[in-house]
């Protein structure tokens, strides 16, 4: 965004001292839309009226200064319901569908002054590690256009990453928030489960589910959270605990951080780079101040597992309402009831979201029910046990994000398994409900992104990113972007 502010921070204080427009923000990050959003494959929708509309609504508003998100353009994973702009899960099923309203962070987004730019591409549904799964295709990594930039917010991360947007929306099921902010070099943030409306988000699976920012700063994630946290009424599992100041505890009183490494978990799997950069955030930790302690979490090996039963179970639930009859795709080439179901959904889903629908009804039908989504739940809550002892001790935990940097696209498609653990260190703060955050903390070789996770107490979302600040700040690593023409 050549001649404007990078960050929402300083776009917002720009804006509201009258040194720019709005207006003249959000046509700067429209033009970088255009030009690298098609050959990156970032967005499904950009809603360039719209967001102009906005923009000029905002600068004549005589109150703006007030606005903490004031003129900020905000893309948002297209699984999170706008009013008005096509909202498709990436998937076929829902190509044409006009959500009649707004999700509650999309209201509570522009209440604060933030400018809607448009919805990203992501995994159909959100299952996946690579956005490959989408029925539009997959988005590229703005650091090596021929590697994915993980999923499945991978269209927001991209779009984060390559200067289009200062922050973006995603949403976080078992790593879809951190793993591609890993990726792609910036950070993201899962909040604790209940810390952010979940009511407008198309549902995976709704235990683990949860929205999140994606930025280039951890400051910058902070103000966002500021705008989307708290109480909501249409949502039952959404938290009434008071919402601290996120963006003011950053600049509040460090004392001496104890850091829980569980190296037990990294034996094998995990790239050399990868190890070698986790192994310098660690030693930069320790010459901070912090103190780094050996923790344990012996049920984490089996997170992989217990999630895809668990996610799988409840998607197999969740997307039971996509039948062609009321909303969404329907067949018309069927003589029966039963038959356009069948062909809606047929055609309407993609191969990973059918894999996962089946397996998910496998383990919650009859006789199965106990061996395995029971099962599975009674080991999650061994796992979140493990994480409340070692989180007594410690403040945060931390690990790789990813076991590997950005993959080349195609490289897992053929092997669910292989792609299934590139989650294998994020899973598990979705199955106990935690906050945690990724900040870049290297590069590998080939000068791609590497991130380090930092996952803390339940409600203790602010120490999280309180944390990941004081290193940011001490390292350089956020500060370097992609290499890209035209907007920069």
């Amino acid at each position: 965004m050549s001649g404007t502010p990078k960050t929402a921070r300083g776009i917002r204080n720009a804006v509201a001292a009258g040194e720019i427009k709005a207006v003249d923000v959000c046509r700067t990050a429209l033009e970088a839309a255009a030009a690298l959003g098609p050959p990156l494959n970032v967005f499904r929708t950009v809603a360039a009226e719209r967001a102009l509309a906005r923009a000029a609504e905002l600068d004549a508003r005589p109150d703006k200064a007030t606005l903490p998100l004031l003129g900020v353009p905000i893309a948002l994973k297209d699984n999170i319901c706008t009013r008005g702009i096509t909202t498709t899960a990436s998937s076929r099923v829902l190509e044409n569908y006009v959500p009649p309203y707004d999700a509650t962070v999309v209201t509570r987004l522009e209440t604060a002054g933030a400018v809607i730019l448009g919805k990203t591409n992501c995994d159909e549904f959100a299952m996946g590690s690579s956005t490959e799964n989408s029925a539009y295709g997959p988005t590229r990594n703005p650091w090596s256009t021929d590697r994915i930039p993980g999923g499945s917010s991978g269209g927001s991360a991209a779009a984060v990453a390559a200067g289009i947007v200062p922050v973006a929306l995603g949403s976080d099921t078992g790593g879809s928030i951190r793993q591609p902010a890993a990726l792609c070099g910036i950070v993201g943030f899962k909040p604790t489960y209940g810390r952010v409306s979940r009511y407008g988000l198309i549902a995976f699976a709704s235990s683990l589910d949860q929205i999140g920012p994606l930025a280039t700063t951890v400051e910058d994630t902070a103000l966002i959270m500021d705008a989307i946290a708290g109480a909501d009424p249409r949502d039952s599992t959404a938290s009434t605990a008071a919402v601290p100041g996120f963006a003011e505890s950053l600049a509040g009183p460090a004392g001496r951080t104890r850091i829980g490494v569980p190296r037990h978990l990294f034996s094998e799997g995990v790239d050399p780079d990868v190890m070698h950069a986790f192994d310098a955030a660690i030693q930069a930790a320790r010459e901070q101040g912090a103190e780094i302690v050996d923790v344990q979490l012996p049920y984490s090996p089996q997170a992989i597992p217990v999630y895809y039963v668990i996610a799988t179970a409840e998607a197999s639930s969740n997307l039971a309402r996509y039948d062609g009859v009321r909303y969404g795709r329907r067949s018309t080439e069927a003589d029966t009831l039963l038959e356009m179901y069948e062909r809606t959904r047929g055609a309407g889903f993609g191969r990973e979201v059918k894999r996962r629908i089946i397996l998910g009804t496998y383990v919650l039908s009859a006789g199965y029910y106990d061996a395995y989504y029971r099962k599975a739940q009674q080991v999650r809550t061994l796992i979140r046990r493990d994480y409340d002892r070692a989180l007594e001790h410690v403040d945060v935990i931390a690990m790789p994000t990813s076991p590997t940097a950005a993959f080349a696209l195609g490289e897992r498609t053929e092997d669910p398994v292989q792609m299934y653990l590139s989650d294998v260190f994020t899973v598990s703060a979705n199955l106990a409900g935690l906050p945690a955050v990724t900040v870049p903390c290297g590069f590998t070789r080939d000068d791609l992104p590497i991130g380090l996770q930092l996952t803390g107490r339940a409600m203790d979302d602010a120490n999280v990113l309180r944390v990941a600040d004081v290193y940011e700040r001490a390292t350089s690593w956020s500060t370097r972007r992609p290499a890209l023409p035209a907007s920069r």
